[in-house]
């Protein structure tokens, strides 16, 4: 593997759920456990389930480093380092050893995962040295997981459902939740109950119920409608508590960070993130250019245009979004 191709470290971006998150790309693009059809990130090219080493965590350690140096000398805030790459984070079998060393900066360590791999113990071993936990569950029943998360084939969707417990009753940090909602596939209301009785076992600090708000892996994916994002909060919130439930599904803002080299920044960023129109046009400003540059890396293929919901995004053109209607 040429690793000189990734960018590891990214940011600072705004997060609805964790403030300013410089983030940490520890998987190429797109390996993962699942394939979901909502996926900002397009379909996955390779879905796996063995845990493998990926990038030296020195490396890791460097870049965030020297992002972090170069963040600091701009006077920006650094709430959380953010393990969110472009597949699932607990393929690396070094997450645990990244995390030890990443403590040296005194700032607070997430991982975003989908949990698909906690009922090994060395994964919740790794996930266990985190600050915030952030969970996927998108449904309860195996029907709706195979439809809208499509995991790898031998995945067992009760073993997981089960580690998700055992990690939850032993997790000494932050845990969180995260549903996506998507029309017409997990947003029956029957379902959506059952998804919220099994969250009472897991006691998240939080349960985010989100919709698709950046392009998705399959075009014909949707929104779930006011009606069914309302329902979802009121029995989310009969089973958790009101305080404990919030909705993720509007614009998280345009204040993204520069490192000071705008091109790198963006290329970085939108491997992971895509940025709507208005977000890179206030990145622009921050950074003293102009729209030719955007055009100039559409033009030469490392950047691509997408369309969704009536907004346009830009994201790094990644071999998972090849095929799905880049502009």
């Amino acid at each position: 593997m040429k690793e000189a191709k990734f960018i590891i470290a990214f940011g600072p971006v705004p997060s609805r759920r964790l403030g300013r998150s410089l983030g940490v790309n520890n998987i190429p693009a797109k390996i993962c456990t699942y394939s979901c059809i909502y996926c900002q990130l397009g379909s996955t090219i390779k879905k796996q389930i063995e845990r493998r080493s990926f990038y030296k965590p020195g490396r890791i350690f460097k870049e965030v480093q020297k992002l972090c140096e170069q963040v600091e000398k701009r006077g920006e805030k650094v709430d959380y380092l953010t393990f969110v790459p472009d597949g699932e984070p607990t393929l690396d079998i070094a997450l645990g050893d990244e995390i030890s060393l990443l403590r040296e900066f005194g700032i607070k360590i997430a991982v975003v995962t989908n949990g698909s791999l906690l009922d090994r113990a060395d994964v919740r071993r790794d996930l266990s040295m985190a600050d915030l936990v952030s969970l996927k569950v998108d449904a309860f029943s195996e029907n709706f997981w195979r439809e809208i998360d499509r995991p790898y084939g031998s995945l067992n969707y009760n073993h997981i459902l089960e580690a998700m417990v055992k990690f939850a009753h032993e997790f000494e940090g932050v845990l969180v939740t995260e549903t996506m909602l998507v029309h017409g596939v997990n947003d029956d209301a029957e379902e959506i109950n059952r998804v919220a009785e099994f969250l009472v076992n897991l006691k998240p600090v939080k349960s985010y119920i989100a919709i698709p708000t950046r392009p998705p892996a399959e075009s014909w994916v949707k929104p779930a409608s006011e009606r069914v994002i309302n329902l979802a909060y009121q029995k989310f919130s009969e089973k958790l508590g009101e305080n404990r439930v919030e909705y993720l599904i509007g614009y998280e803002g345009d204040n993204f960070a520069s490192s000071g080299e705008f091109v790198k920044d963006l290329m970085s960023i939108t491997s992971v993130h895509p940025m709507r129109e208005e977000a890179l046009e206030n990145f622009l400003k921050k950074a003293n250019s102009d729209w030719s540059v955007v055009h100039g890396l559409i033009k030469k293929g490392k950047l691509i245009e997408l369309e969704f919901e009536g907004h346009k995004f830009y994201m790094r053109k990644l071999p998972s979004r090849r095929k799905k209607g880049a502009k």
